[in-house]
Order: C-alpha cells, then structure tokens, then sequence
C-alpha cells in the first residue's frame, strides 16, 4: 500500500497543432468528450481545449475566446497571462499537468510553436443544497450538514470560525484517481504531534482511489482489527468545529459528506451538541443515560438468558412463575431463542434502512409487530424475551454515532453466546476481555479511555457529565492541547456578586 511516488514530468512545447491534437487525443484513449478549437489569429493558430461539461462554455466565451480573438495583437504566454482579465491563470510546460488540469476543469490555452501553455479553471460544480443532517439528527441548534462539495464544506468551516489561526492544508491522496483532502486544525491549540502524525498517515497512504471519508479513516486508524470505531465521523459542521476549537484535527475530503474527528476517546461516541444547548444538568442527564443504555444494550439480553439457562435462584419466585409459563411451550434452548430474535430485529433494522423511506418505516413498524406476535402464538420463542429484546435495541439506537451504535449490536451476540455456555462466568468474562481490549486500543496514538485510562480527574467533567458553562474554562487535557485554558473562570460567590 506504500510505495515511493515517481515524478513524471513530461515537456512537449514547442509544438505544431496536429501533433497536439494527435497526443491529447491518444491520452483520452480517443474519447470524443474532450474539445479541441483551434483558431487563426494574425497568422498563428491558437489552440482551446477543455472537457465541455467540466466547464461553464459561457464563462469560457465570454472571459476567454472574445478577449482573445478580438484583440488585434500578437498573442504569446505572457502576453495573454497579463492582458486576459482572470486573475487565475497560469503557464505550464507539462503534459501530466495539463492532462490533469483538463481533468479538474480548466480551460488550456496553446499558441502554436510557443514554449508554454495557458491553463485557467472555470470547473463547473454541479453540488447538493444544503440540507438537514440525516444520520445525526438534532432537536436543538444547527440543522445544517455538510455536503459533498469540498469547497462548500471549507466555506462553512471558514464562517463558523472566524480566525486566522485556523489552518486547512491541502493534501492529495490517490495515485490513479487523486483526491483532495484537507486538514484542518486551529494552529495555537491543536497538538503538534498528532498534526504531524496525521498529516504523515495522509502523505505515506498510497492507495489507487478513495471512495468517501470512511473509507480513508479505515486506512489511517491506529488498528484494522478492532470493532471500535477510532475515529468519530460526522455531518454536523457545529460538531466538527467545537471539536477543532477544543484541540482535535478534522479531516475533510472532496465528495464526502463527512468530516473525521481525531482523536477521539469511547466517549466521544455518546456526546451531542445538543448536550451543550441545554442547561448543563439536563445535558448531564442525556449523556448518562446513553452510557446506561450502552451497558444495558450490551448485558441486558445475555443475562437473560444467563439466568434462564443456569441461574434459576437469582430470579424472583413470581417473575421466575411468568417465565416457566411464558417458556413452557418452547420448545428451544433460551441461547437459540435469543439469536434468533436479536437476527430477526437486525434483519428488520436492515431492510428498514435500505428500503425507500415510508415504505421502511412501515416494515419496520408492521414487521416488528407481525413477527413478533407469530412467534409467540407459534412457540418458537416467549414473550417476556421480547420485551428484554425490545429494550436493548432501543438502548442501542441512543448512541449518537451510527457507527457505535452498530458496534454495540455486534457486541450483543459474543455476550450472547458466552452467557449461553458459561452463565455469568462467562458474561464476565466477556466484559472483562472487552476492557482489556480497549485498554490496548489507541486513536492517533491517544489513549482510548482517557480520561478514566490514565486518570484524569479535571476531564472527567467533559466527557461523563457536564457542569455549568463557569466551570468549563479549560479545554481537554488528555489530548494535551497547546493551550489548555479556553477562558479565566469567574464564579460569583453568592447572587449579589456582579462584574466589576
């Protein structure tokens, strides 16, 4: 996957037209698409080729050919640079780059037997209106969400903070089909290392293409193998800057609706900005209840069956009355009944998901509902079961992060599985193995579960719960931000304090 990146620089001016046309030509493998004018002018050809639905052809007849065909002067490459009125043009002796500047939407312009052409982009953009988020869906604050215009993401950024200090470096990634990424950091408070770890995991990627931002998080994350994702991806832009002002770095690419947040803790996947737009104890009511609803998602099911299958003496006599009724008709193990519920909700989660809108609400709905009751007048599985199943893929569904979300449905059927052969040894087992593993795991070279590992008592604040804006002076200090202090805390002592 990383390999040395050859330079190719071929110089082909000075050059007669036809060979020109013949040479282009034979580089678009014969592909009618690109267009190739060549006019007279005081007895010099004068060459315009350009992809015509790459471009804007009224710009390109109104900026280029009339300026340049009506004016009665000898056209050269210096000439045209300063007396064509666009500020963007550009001379080039290279035959990669003009194939590539074709390619991006740029005009070239060739006067014949000269030493250099002119290149000036007029890329039309066919890009989406700004719309609601669809994966991140918020009650309160910003309903914008990025789109897959690089440009219009950057312009977003650029607008939300206001500031000099904000850096957004350029960096192309694919060797065949290259793709505009940036990186983004606001300079005095970003950490040097991991700006420079995340830049040389960019440079060093030597990939043929990239299809979207999530695909480029899985080359550069710290661990292939892990079911955690490492690094956060969003389409909130409010999320992505609050994020970049606190210290992390964002990444953002051209024709991808997301932006990377790195690094990130597990935390980070069961905050919302909506936590920050309410008052800091119903934000800290929110975020607990979704670290209930992960452990819940994830124990909830296994331990039924846990108690069913070997620990009848943990359940209440008359709860314990319910489910020998509710059971006495199936004729399965509690392990099997459970798998087979858990797949049948993932199955409707998944048809919900990739069958047009109303239609996958109303299977959803209807399939839920229809499955369910079957199953139980059929006896392939009881009734107080689904009720357990039920909760725990409502507790999944809180995560704010699809991709955590999705992680914990998978951690569901391990769990499942030991609980199943071993009872509660083996559910503490699996809970065990799993804090292990994310003792281990790392997000650009960052501890997973700071700030519980390594302790940091000042953070704890920032990602568990929230306290009131006055106490929130300083950024996260497990990411070790140049500057830690976001503003000087100032609390008032009693109601009659005012500021001097």
């Amino acid at each position: 996957m990383r390999k040395s990146r050859k330079n190719k620089n071929t110089t082909i001016f000075p050059i007669n037209m036809e060979q020109l046309e013949e040479m282009l030509t034979s580089k678009f493998e014969n592909n009618t698409d690109l267009s190739f004018s060549v006019y007279k002018h005081l007895n010099k050809k004068i060459a315009v080729f350009y992809i015509p639905y790459q471009v804007t052809p009224e710009k390109v007849e109104a900026l280029l050919l009339k300026p340049l065909l009506e004016n009665e002067k000898a056209w050269d490459p210096e000439k045209i640079l300063n007396d064509i009125p666009l500020s963007s043009g550009e001379k080039t002796t290279v035959l990669e780059e003009i194939l590539e500047k074709i390619i991006n939407g740029n005009v070239i312009i060739y006067v014949e037997n000269e030493d250099a052409a002119i290149t000036y982009p007029m890329l039309n953009v066919q890009k989406r209106a700004l719309s609601k988020a669809e994966t991140e869906t918020v009650v309160i604050g910003p309903q914008v969400a990025f789109t897959e215009s690089l440009t219009t993401n950057l312009n977003i950024m650029r607008w939300r903070i206001r500031s000099t200090d904000l850096v957004m470096e350029k960096i192309m990634v694919g060797e065949r089909f290259p793709r505009e990424v940036r990186l983004v950091y606001v300079k005095s408070i970003a950490n040097e290392t991991d700006i420079n770890t995340m830049r040389q995991r960019l440079q060093e990627l030597h990939v043929d293409e990239l299809e979207d931002n999530n695909v480029l998080m899985q080359y550069i994350e710290d661990d292939s193998f892990t079911v955690f994702p490492q690094f956060y991806s969003t389409e909130l832009p409010d999320r992505a800057t609050y994020a970049i002002t606190k210290g992390r770095i964002g990444v953002l690419m051209e024709n991808s609706p997301n932006a990377i947040l790195a690094p990130s803790t597990l935390f980070s996947f069961f905050e919302s900005t909506e936590d920050l737009y309410m008052r800091w104890n119903t934000g800290s009511f929110l975020r607990l209840l979704r670290f209930i609803s992960m452990i819940i998602a994830v124990t909830l099911t296994p331990l039924y069956v846990a108690g069913v299958t070997y620990h009848f003496e943990t359940i209440p006599t008359q709860l314990l009355v319910s489910v020998g009724q509710s059971r006495a008709s199936v004729p399965f193990p509690p392990i099997f009944e459970a798998i087979f519920l858990e797949l049948m909700i993932e199955l409707l989660r998944e048809a919900g998901a990739r069958l047009p809108t109303k239609v996958g609400q109303t299977i959803g709905i209807v399939g839920g509902v229809v499955v369910g009751t079957a199953a139980v007048q059929a006896g392939i599985t009881s009734n107080i079961l689904i009720i357990f199943i039920t909760i725990s893929a409502l507790a999944s569904f809180t995560a704010p992060s699809y991709l955590m979300g999705t992680t914990i449905r998978i951690l569901r059927f391990p769990m499942i599985l030991l609980a199943g052969m071993l009872g509660i040894i083996g559910i503490l087992f699996g809970i065990s193995f799993l804090i292990i593993h994310l003792l281990k795991v790392t997000s650009l070279g960052r501890p997973y579960l700071a700030p519980i590992y390594p302790f940091r008592m000042e953070d704890l604040n920032k990602v568990l719960f929230r306290l009131p804006q006055s106490f929130q002076g300083k950024r996260f200090a497990s990411f070790r931000p140049k500057n830690l202090i976001r503003f000087k805390e100032r609390r008032a002592k009693n109601k009659n304090d005012i500021d001097e």
